[in-house]
């Protein structure tokens, strides 16, 4: 089970970073010392600590911190952390247990502190039970399944929990805390949908940004990965043409600038997009442009009479008639039509799904007119 923490990444502070000025007072009895420590913990486990504030001897605190940048922070007093949202001017309020701290505390001033250690509370009782259930399962192989089944249901309940924090929290900076609950790799639209609302809510905090840095990067990699990501040679292909005898290799037309182009005679959009391929294609044909037309159609009939109606008039045009299985919509990916790639004279992605004025624009930057 992935741990979830929150980490708070390090970086370089730039000349124009805008500090933030903190108010923080409050009460915590039963304090195991009298030190209140203003700090963030660095991905590599150290702390950086910016203030530390002297309780007296009733555990009464009061301060005024300035701090360099707006970010998150934390509370840390014996073993204990509390996170701070802490934007340009803050004036917030700590009471709680000493002796449990990440248990009995109220923070007053930043909803968004308050509700980032609340779901904190709910990531730690889950981890415990999990960390519990691994141990059972260690030492008694027999309650496997038992606790297996036990702990399906306390995984749906967590997550049932984190989507509460989340629909409640919405485009607030809080939602920093449920990162660590959402897998990037498996939940990526998810992902990046908090990751979103966490930025439009606090665009300054530094952490903030490495977060959307590393999640951009990740984006960027995955994509290129992918067997149709940008500046990768097309996958190669040969189908069947219009007389359904003579074969259309695509590798063929190396040497010119390829639009393979997705269609059906049956889809309305693409009907209405072919105007527009025609139009590009007659005005760039002789500077070396032309279109790999791959239909979706399975009726021989009404491709070719949806050819001829639309005055389809490149000489590519390909299909084995399967509809969306056939093997070139699959080898593709296709999951829509029209769906558009521009390929370069070599065979490289260029640019995918473009249409009407945004394929004629890419064309005019490739010709030069």
């Amino acid at each position: 089970m992935k741990c979830i923490t929150v980490f708070f990444i390090v970086l370089f502070l730039n000349a124009n970073a805008q500090k933030a000025e903190l108010t923080l007072s409050g009460s915590i009895f039963n304090s195991p010392t009298d030190s209140l420590y203003i700090a963030q913990l660095f991905n590599q486990g150290e702390y950086k600590y910016y203030d530390t504030i002297i309780l007296d001897e009733k555990g009464n605190f009061s301060t005024s911190i300035t701090l360099p940048k707006q970010d998150y922070y934390i509370a840390k007093i014996g073993t204990s952390e509390l996170h701070l949202v802490v934007r340009e001017k803050n004036d917030i309020k700590i009471y709680g247990d000493g002796r449990k701290l990440n248990e009995f505390c109220n923070i007053l001033g930043s909803e968004e502190s308050n509700a980032m250690n609340k779901f904190d509370k709910t990531v730690k009782k889950w981890q415990a039970k999990n960390d519990s259930a691994m141990i059972v399962i260690s030492k008694d192989k027999e309650k496997e399944k038992e606790i297996n089944d036990y702990m399906a249901k306390e995984y749906y309940n967590f997550q049932n929990k984190l989507k509460s924090f989340v629909g409640s929290n919405q485009n607030s900076a809080a939602l920093i805390m449920a990162l660590g609950s959402v897998n990037m790799e498996q939940e990526t639209d998810s992902y990046e949908a908090i990751i979103n609302q966490i930025n439009k809510s606090f665009p300054k905090s530094v952490t903030v940004k490495e977060y959307v840095k590393q999640f951009e990067a990740y984006k960027e990699k995955k994509e290129e990965d992918l067997p149709l990501a940008i500046g990768k040679v097309a996958p190669d292909f040969e189908e069947l043409g219009v007389d359904q005898k003579s074969k259309i290799k695509l590798s063929d037309l190396r040497g010119q600038v390829v639009l393979i182009d997705f269609w059906a005679s049956w889809c309305g959009p693409c009907r209405r997009e072919n105007p527009n391929v025609v139009k590009t294609y007659e005005k760039y044909k002789k500077d070396g442009f032309t279109v790999m037309s791959v239909s979706l159609d399975k009726d021989l009939k009404k491709w070719k009479e949806a050819i001829s109606a639309d005055q389809l008039s490149w000489p590519n045009h390909v299909s084995d008639l399967g509809g969306w299985q056939s093997k070139v919509s699959r080898l593709y990916q296709v999951g829509s039509v029209p769906f558009t790639i521009l390929l370069n004279k070599k065979g490289e992605i260029i640019k995918k799904n473009l249409r009407g004025p945004a394929l004629e624009a890419e064309l005019e930057k490739i010709f030069g007119h």
